[in-house]
């Protein structure tokens, strides 16, 4: 099967199989991703992103009705935390997503994070780009939980939504984590427990405070995951957002910023591969026994290993 040609066919299946050989790494998938790339970039990536309890899955289950309500063919990606025996996801959260899996019109695939920092799965990106080849108009990421090193997300995404809820304390961590700065809209979920106009009250509060030159205000909504509401003003807010990108000129910025820096991590990756394949195992491990012996510091430790890495390419171009 040729699943590039398949997928931009519209083929789940194969969208599915992709989206496995990305996540164990097969060489195949990086043709597959190369063949796709041209037919990527129109659907719009919503991050939903909050501390674990917030009812991100209900929430994210709910957004995906609501759009299909309106006529949009949907993608979910759900980062899940990896299991310590089988690193494979945990997967408890996707069995609220069920119901949605008799519409062909929605395609939800769980990653395990794999202990990848950030709150995302290392193939999360290309990820999005087979479901957006696929056909999506919405790809929803629902990340692992908020947290200091969580903002990954509004990296990768055109909307980013942070789910807060009542009576966690979340009101200093969203200062801590630098959430403030990454939210698209604020969801205050769980509204019907006491303290959620305190919440919205809080989070309004620290919005006028902050001191940013945003041209985009993030709104303050409430919602009720498990029954709906709130729903459709989320989703007519994430639709308002996604005009403003596209008329401001910030989409295409957004887009850019974004593609340089995944494309310079990769490089980064696949510097520090390439390294590693040249550069034998014992000079390695002499260097980073140097540095545990605290003989010479990380900073000439990577000096050295490069200049090692320099002269590797030289030899072989000289052979």
């Amino acid at each position: 099967m040729d699943l590039a040609e398949e997928v931009l066919k519209g083929n789940r299946r194969a969208a599915a199989k992709l989206i496995t050989q990305v996540e164990n790494g097969y060489p195949e998938a990086a043709a597959a991703l190369a063949r796709i790339y041209p037919h990527t970039g129109r659907a719009h990536v919503i991050g939903v992103t909050g501390p674990p309890g917030s009812g991100k899955s209900t929430l994210v289950k709910q957004l995906a009705k609501e759009f299909r309500a309106r006529n949009k063919q949907v993608g979910v990606v759900a980062v899940d935390p990896t299991s310590p025996f089988t690193g494979g996801a945990l997967l408890g959260d996707r069995i609220r997503m069920q119901e949605l899996s008799g519409d062909t019109g929605v395609f939800i695939r769980s990653m395990a994070s794999r202990g990848n920092l950030g709150g995302l799965a290392r193939g999360t990106a290309d990820a999005v780009r087979v479901l957006d080849a696929l056909g999506s108009d919405v790809i929803i990421v629902e990340t692992v939980g908020a947290g200091q090193s969580e903002v990954d997300i509004a990296r990768n995404a055109h909307t980013t939504i942070v789910v807060e809820v009542p009576g966690m304390g979340d009101e200093i961590q969203v200062i801590k984590a630098g959430i403030l700065e990454i939210a698209d809209l604020f969801v205050v979920n769980k509204a019907d427990r006491d303290g959620a106009d305190h919440v919205v009250a809080e989070l309004e509060t620290m919005l006028l405070m902050a001191e940013n030159c945003r041209r985009w205000t993030p709104p303050v909504l409430k919602a009720i995951s498990t029954t709906g509401e709130g729903v459709e003003e989320i989703v007519d807010v994430i639709e308002e957002h996604a005009r403003f990108l596209a008329e401001s000129g910030e989409l295409q910025k957004k887009n850019e910023e974004n593609l340089r820096r995944e494309l310079l991590k990769v490089l980064k990756a696949e510097f520090a591969d390439e390294l590693v394949r040249l550069v034998s195992k014992d000079k390695i491990e002499l260097v980073v026994n140097r540095v545990v012996q605290r003989q010479i510091d990380p900073a000439s430790a990577a000096r050295e290993l490069l200049r090692a890495f320099q002269e590797a390419i030289r030899c072989a171009g000289s052979n």
